[in-house]
């Protein structure tokens, strides 16, 4: 530090410890645990113990600044003695494998890790051999100071994290904006704001033609007439943008080049805003009535005028006035229900009821306006050709839900026989109706199965609503469920037969086999269509975003083993390296980042399987690369996590799996650092890189900034 930051840093110090010591002037323990904020009291009592120099019980802010000057300003043998006489639980010199088995303990519960009693002691003895060179059953500061050199890196976090959590938060810099001027932004969002460009100035269009049309009847009729036109084109023109069979056959086709399919359900929000149009349109009719009002000639007063038919006002019976109160009652309370907070509550019926309003929305807006039904004809017959040949589809033949999985975070894995016609993409996604749990409700669900699996589809269903909540709870609670004894059989001899990789090891009691009858429309296509067709890609998913990955994945290992030729003389292998149309793909970066360990039980089988079966596969280099994060664990810059993490290396090196996984990819602490994530995805020259995420929608901004830094095109998954 120069002599200003450390000015700064004392001050800082200073301020901090006023606040804990309040008007005694000293820290106490239960203090110091406060101050800290760790789970495990272990280390807040070895570190208060350390603080406390003269053993008062109480830490004074002389004792403070010392210790701190040392873990800050001291050398590294200094901060080193530090951690050692952290470990040195009874401050006699060493530490024997009890006390690092505590320390290890501690270490497992602040990361939120948890592992069985042997798998603990397997950690403690990896680490423990490993530093107890002469074998004398203790570990020696030279023992423990050389044990930390053999692990790059580490011996500098210490440096700086052994006081991380007393020193003053780092100034972050500003985060990185998108500039819409950039080439980047531009090469990302070119085909939407191309479209947002053509809508604006097709607006402006119509509202001049017919505003100026109306020039003679004035200012107000003007404005009027000009929106009324505008929301002629957008209440027709938004049910368009939910054509979902008409936007996954549009996906196949050149235009989907061109056009933004990708971001329908942004364009259809933009377009369900016309509410402000119609205030505009209402407010500027009002004065019109207001002005008809107050003239001698009229002989009606403004509430006659506003909402009765009396005055004739309208194309149909003088109903324009009366259905435009109506419409825009309708659209207030539309637009209210759509909003994210009833949506993210869990309320989706209220969602979902009122947005069935649209259809007595069109023939208020029928009745209202002379033009709009010329406006809605095509759109209208598209939409209702859309919605009968769905509807006929769905309900031609029920199928049933044979087997579920009640998996951690409570997460339901369904498998529902496939129909025979019933053809999807990887990636694709469907819409579910149990009429067990709510007989009209539809919800969209990825499809987690790959389009090779033939027998059955798979849904992994997260309980975050009122609608998912139920389906976890109607198997929580009726184990088994309809289930007979020859149905069970029956499932059970099927389940045999097919012989797939199961996503879990699930204790039986969680496991059930039953025939619930359900329904699914579908299926829909996604921006992952555009993963085949790409040379490199970096898929990205955030706990239970791995959905449609798992699908994806399961069919690039199948389509990437057709390419693998065996001579019959020699059995020597090779991979084929000429690409087909539907698969261009050189390599392949998968990252799944979860808060918890129990979150990867949801697919940690198929992704043993995926390594597997690479692993069969002699190439040069990995075709599909791992990348494992666990957000809850503590890095090997904190010091409450520097023996956990080398052990896990350790013992990983040794067994050659993740002790947390069981995958041979190693699961790593805390977020990615995406600058060094895409640095190694441009370096490795595989191709053009395209990142593909499905996630929470901040972490999909982060991620946004960053490809349009290194120039790779991102892809969103919407529903």
């Amino acid at each position: 530090m120069s002599t200003e930051e450390d000015a700064k840093w004392l001050q800082w110090v200073t301020h901090q410890f006023e606040t804990i010591a309040g008007k005694d002037g000293e820290i106490n323990l239960q203090e110091f645990k406060a101050a800290l904020n760790v789970k495990e009291s272990f280390f807040a009592e070895r570190f208060f113990t350390l603080f406390d120099s003269d053993g008062s019980g109480t830490i004074t802010l002389q004792e403070l600044r010392d210790a701190l000057t040392l873990l800050i300003h001291g050398d590294p043998m200094d901060k080193l003695k530090f951690l050692f006489q952290v470990y040195d639980v009874d401050g006699s010199g060493s530490i024997d494998a009890d006390e690092l088995r505590t320390v290890r303990q501690s270490c497992m519960r602040e990361s939120a890790i948890s592992r069985p009693e042997e798998k603990l002691d397997q950690l403690t003895l990896a680490l423990f051999e490993s530093a107890d060179k002469d074998c004398n059953g203790a570990i020696t500061f030279d023992e423990l100071r050389d044990e930390l050199q053999r692990f790059p890196g580490v011996m500098e976090n210490l440096t700086i994290s052994a006081a991380h959590w007393l020193t003053p938060p780092a100034s972050r810099p500003p985060r990185r904006r998108a500039r819409p001027l950039t080439s980047a932004y531009w090469h990302n969002h070119h085909r939407h704001l191309l479209c947002l460009a053509v809508s604006a100035g097709l607006h402006v269009l119509l509202f001049a033609l017919a505003a100026h049309a109306h020039r003679a009847l004035g200012p107000s009729v003007m404005v009027a007439k000009g929106c009324g036109q505008c929301l002629n084109f957008d209440c027709s023109f938004i049910a368009v943008l939910m054509l979902r069979r008409g936007l996954t056959w549009l996906r196949a086709t050149w235009l989907a080049q061109v056009l933004p399919l990708d971001q329908n359900i942004h364009f259809h929000q933009l377009m369900g805003y016309v509410v402000a149009l119609s205030l505009v349109h209402t407010v500027a009719h009002v004065v019109n009535l207001v002005l008809q009002a107050q003239s001698e000639a009229s002989p009606f007063r403004f509430w006659e005028l506003l909402l009765t038919t009396r005055p004739g006002i309208g194309w149909v019976h003088g109903l324009a006035s009366p259905t435009s109160v109506a419409l825009l009652l309708l659209l207030l309370l539309v637009l209210a229900c759509s909003s994210s907070c009833i949506r993210s509550s869990g309320h989706f019926g209220v969602f979902y009821w009122t947005h069935l309003s649209y259809l007595p929305m069109w023939i208020l807006l029928i009745l209202h306006g002379p033009n709009f039904w010329k406006w809605l004809l095509v759109p209208g017959i598209l939409f209702f050709l859309e919605k009968i040949v769905g509807l006929a589809m769905s309900r031609m033949a029920a199928v049933c839900i044979v087997e579920a999985n009640l998996l951690p975070s409570k997460v339901t894995h369904l498998l529902i026989e496939r129909p025979p016609l019933f053809h999807y993409r990887p990636g694709n996604y469907l819409y579910l109706n149990v009429p067990s749990i709510a007989r009209y409700e539809w919800h969209p669900f990825t499809i987690s199965s790959a389009p090779e699996q033939k027998d059955t589809i798979w849904l992994h269903v997260r309980s975050e609503g009122q609608w998912t909540n139920r389906l976890y709870d109607s198997f929580m609670t009726s184990r088994p469920m309809d289930c007979g004894s020859k149905q069970l059989s029956r499932s059970l001899r099927k389940r045999r037969s097919q012989r797939r990789p199961q996503v879990s090891e699930m204790s039986s009691e969680n496991h059930l086999f039953c025939n619930i009858k359900c329904y699914i429309d579908g299926p829909y296509g996604t921006p992952t269509r555009r993963i085949f067709a790409s040379e490199h890609v970096v898929l990205i998913g955030a706990g239970i975003g791995i959905t449609p990955f798992a699908s994806i994945l399961q069919s690039i290992m199948h389509r990437h083993q057709k390419r693998k030729h065996i001579c019959p003389s020699c059995q020597h292998s090779w991979m084929d390296s000429i690409q087909d149309e539907d698969m261009k793909l050189h390599k392949v970066d998968f990252i799944w980042i979860n808060r918890d360990q129990r979150s990867f039980e949801w697919f940690v089988s198929l992704l043993i399987k995926l390594e597997m079966d690479q692993a069969e596969m002699t190439q040069e280099g990995p075709f599909l690369e791992l990348h494992m994060y666990m957000t809850s664990a503590l890095g090997k810059n904190d010091m409450k996590a520097i023996g956990l993490q080398m052990a896990l290396d350790l013992l990983a090196k040794k067994e050659k799996k993740d002790s947390i996984t069981g995958l041979q990819t190693r699961t790593q602490p805390g977020q990615p650092d995406w600058n060094k994530v895409f640095q190694k995805v441009a370096a490795e020259k595989k191709g053009k890189g395209q990142v593909f995420f499905c996630g929470s929608p901040a972490l999909a901004k982060v991620l946004k900034g960053h490809c349009e830094q290194f120039g790779f095109k991102f892809f969103q998954e919407n529903f």
